[in-house]
């Protein structure tokens, strides 16, 4: 079963303290990248989440994204550290009186200082939230997988269907080859017919004639190279594991063949079958680009 490397997926889990939200996207990679984004209170957790997501999502560019909202900050009120103000302040007017500077010191100042405003919310146990924030990552993972096994079954659809086609117009220059061959055959032996000028052919020079460009252009091996990984092609697509990187080798090595057949034609109709197939193949292979 083939699953795409672009996706998204949300979670959400809720906990007395407050509520997390995950969104995850991914995009298309040569590798498994995961990149995790949440607040520093839940550092400490980075590395035990990264695994439970590569542990699902094996390849692509895959963006964590971990939202906190702190129930306990709604309607608290920040306290102030009288003593540090104090002294924030003294040491301000004192300055003003030594410099000459006239006025206040503005209250927005003082406040502005380090220490003066305290944060009253209780101070979060992050191992203790691990439960709900891995609820809700678990919870996101699910749906992008889901989302990305939906466009697999879609891509596996649609290779399947472009490798039919190419199979299918394989068959056809494997039956156009021979015609090849015989149109060559009786080309070549007007044509020295009219040379000779009713002079007796040399039928064995003929022959080995033909039989050099029949050489040359033979294209067996190719086509039955090009079977085998049509059929290697089919069992890939079966197969429950990550296979991205398995079509795409064996995309190079269709192409390859087919490569080869092309440089052997020196027929017309041959030639547009092969740039025809070589269309449709350039077609997967942008597919198979998106294959986890």
């Amino acid at each position: 079963m083939l699953k795409s490397m672009t996706g998204y997926g949300k979670g959400e889990a809720a906990a007395p303290q407050g509520n997390f939200t995950v969104e995850i996207r991914s995009v298309n990679h040569r590798y498994g990248e995961v990149s995790l984004r949440m607040p520093r209170s839940f550092m400490a957790l980075e590395s035990d989440a990264k695994k439970l997501v590569s542990s699902q999502l094996k390849r692509g560019k895959i963006d964590v994204f971990v939202q906190w909202e702190d129930a306990t900050a709604a309607g608290t009120v920040p306290g102030v550290d009288l003593a540090v103000a104090r002294g924030y302040h003294h040491a301000f007017s004192a300055l003003a009186d030594d410099l000459g500077v006239p006025g206040d010191v503005p209250l927005a100042l003082v406040l502005s200082q380090k220490g003066v405003v305290k944060d009253s919310c209780t101070p979060l146990d992050e191992s203790e939230l691990k439960p709900q924030l891995f609820s809700a990552l678990q919870s996101a993972v699910n749906a992008i997988d889901a989302m990305r096994t939906r466009e697999g079954e879609a891509l596996e659809n649609d290779l399947l269907a472009r490798r039919r086609q190419i199979a299918e117009w394989a068959e056809q220059l494997g039956a156009r080859a021979p015609q090849v061959v015989n149109e060559y055959q009786l080309k070549i032996k007007a044509r020295l017919e009219q040379l000779l000028g009713g002079s007796e052919l040399d039928e064995a020079r003929l022959l080995q004639e033909v039989a050099l460009m029949a050489d040359r252009c033979d294209i067996t091996e190719e086509l039955v190279r090009l079977a085998s990984h049509f059929d290697q092609f089919d069992e890939t697509l079966r197969l429950a594991e990550p296979v991205g990187r398995k079509l795409d080798f064996l995309m190079q090595e269709m192409n390859r063949e087919v490569n080869t057949i092309g440089s052997k034609s020196n027929d017309a109709e041959l030639t547009t079958m092969v740039i025809r197939i070589k269309a449709e193949m350039e077609k997967m292979r942008e597919q198979v680009q998106n294959v986890e």
